[in-house]
């Protein structure tokens, strides 16, 4: 049985949680976590029909009913107030920023607790999942998605665009290994066709960070 992402709940508070390593007790990737939440923001606008591919570039259309100060409200405001920009400048846009936003959005949700402190002078921050058996369903249905066992055309569209997105983020939690992600391309090409150019930007992205990351 698949586990649906909560009515109402959104993809990039999915995506958060869906990064909580367990095991570790720690976020996984931080340091490229606002590409992924970004991009779910993304998938959420164009899925609903707010925005549109025009040329490998977003383009608006109508606004959401976004509440005020999420990620997706913030996202929408930069797309629809600037001139046509590629996905990937989208997904890239102040990422460092999207995990606050969203950080805060699952503390006041009481999803999360953030636990502020200093060691040596040096800012801390610990957040801990107050419901981790969601991270773990939600880590169990997305790789059940990757990996196969029910067809793609009868997954749930959250569970879809989740296990897309975490694929092409090569999220830890989740992500196949890059051996068995080959053996399984056909799939998760699959599963990426609703949001393909927001799922090819942020595995640009994240490829693009990674290689800066190693290289300096």
């Amino acid at each position: 049985m698949e586990t649906r992402v909560k009515q109402g709940e959104s993809l990039t508070r999915s995506a958060f949680l869906l990064a909580f390593d367990l095991r570790r007790q720690k976020l996984t990737r931080r340091d490229e976590l606002g590409y992924l939440l970004r991009a779910a923001a993304l998938a959420e606008l164009l899925l609903a029909g707010n925005l549109a591919d025009e040329s490998g570039k977003a383009r608006p259309l109508t606004a959401p009913a976004a509440e005020p100060g999420s990620l997706r409200a913030v996202v929408w405001e930069q797309i629809a107030n600037s001139p046509p920009r590629s996905w990937g400048r989208w997904v890239r846009k102040d990422h460092g920023k999207a995990v606050r936003v969203v950080r805060d959005e699952l503390a006041a949700a009481r999803l999360i607790s953030v636990e502020r402190r200093r060691i040596l002078l040096f800012p801390v921050e610990r957040i801990t999942p107050r419901k981790p058996y969601l991270t773990r369903r939600l880590a169990e249905s997305v790789g059940r998605a990757i990996r196969g066992g029910r067809p793609v055309g009868r997954l749930d569209e959250d569970v879809r665009v989740l296990a897309a997105l975490a694929t092409a983020a090569r999220l830890d939690t989740v992500a196949p290994s890059w051996r068995e992600a080959r053996l399984r391309r056909d799939r998760i090409q699959q599963l990426a066709e609703p949001v393909e150019p927001i799922a090819t930007a942020l595995r640009k992205s994240v490829e693009a960070a990674r290689a800066g990351s190693e290289a300096s």
